[in-house]
């Protein structure tokens, strides 16, 4: 049997415990979990000169055992207008604490401009694709809590599980892994956070693919009790060879309707050219 890459054998060891994890601790006692369904859509030509429109709807399941330690599922429904570029590879609202990237990451082959497209041919490129989109396993837990000088800090991992059709371009069909660092500071009623994260992308035998570093900064302000608005901007390095580094700005709300139910949208305009030209996506969650 291949001996796995040193990289990849910690987070496949997460993926396994918290797979064991999810069920026992959905069911322990003082453990509070909730579910979420999302609608995310993104437009762009992402350096390609071709335009595609994404479609992702992420179901997302999260258990908090703790009150430092969270495990999340996401499960995603994924379309897209061409065979362009690989749609949803970034997408998805609850990737980080202030909404997973929502950047769609432009692959080898023909090139147009500064972005890269998949290997799709002249005959297909046009076809509209959908189906399943690669499943995510997050962990993270609150290694240090807020102080009066100091921010919570929080790292956390996670495993992508290639769910999705690389035949169709909805996926790389090879695993992903990540780590990162969150660390958020309230002032007031004011807020700022920031991540910074590694993704460790697994060998593609259609996509050439390369480790990237992925990031986001912002803030925002407590407006009511239930109200809060942000301001964001997040990227990351080249997802690909030859490709460009990704960046958009982002303004989100979140907004607590009831006790157990709450609301989350955005709307995402992209700086760089390999982000997507605009983008919008509204959640609601349960919590149990």
């Amino acid at each position: 049997m291949k001996q796995l890459p040193g990289p990849v054998q910690p987070f496949l060891l997460l993926a396994a415990a918290a797979a064991i994890l999810l069920p026992v601790c959905a069911h322990a006692e003082g453990t509070a979990y909730s579910v979420g369904l999302g609608f995310e859509f993104a437009s762009g030509k992402y350096g390609t000169g071709i335009t595609t429109d994404s479609i992702y709807l992420p179901f997302t399941a999260t258990v908090n055992p703790t009150d430092r330690l969270d495990f999340s599922l996401e499960l995603p429904i994924v379309y897209q207008s061409t065979s362009a570029v690989v749609a949803g590879q970034f997408m998805g609202m609850q990737g980080q604490a202030t909404g997973s990237r929502s950047m769609m990451a432009p692959m080898n082959g023909q090139r147009t401009g500064s972005g890269a497209m998949t290997s799709a041919s002249a005959g297909n490129v046009d076809k509209s694709e959908a189906g399943l989109g690669d499943m995510k396993l997050k962990a993270g837990y609150v290694l240090y809590t807020e102080e009066r000088f100091v921010p919570a800090i929080r790292p956390n991992f996670y495993v992508k599980f290639p769910t999705a059709d690389k035949n169709k371009f909805l996926g790389s069909g090879a695993f992903d892994e990540g780590f990162a660092v969150e660390l958020t500071k309230w002032f007031g009623a004011w807020f700022a956070d920031c991540e910074a994260g590694y993704a460790f992308q697994g060998k593609s035998s259609v996509l050439a693919v390369k480790d990237y570093l992925y990031y986001y900064a912002g803030g925002g302000y407590q407006l009511t009790d239930r109200l809060r608005p942000m301001l964001f901007a997040k990227g990351s390095t080249p997802t690909v060879e030859g490709g460009a580094p990704l960046l958009e700005a982002r303004l989100r709300v979140k907004y607590q309707l009831t006790e157990h139910i709450g609301v989350d949208g955005y709307l995402a305009k992209g700086i760089a050219k390999a982000s997507p030209d605009y983008g919008t996506g509204l959640a609601i969650f349960y919590d149990f």
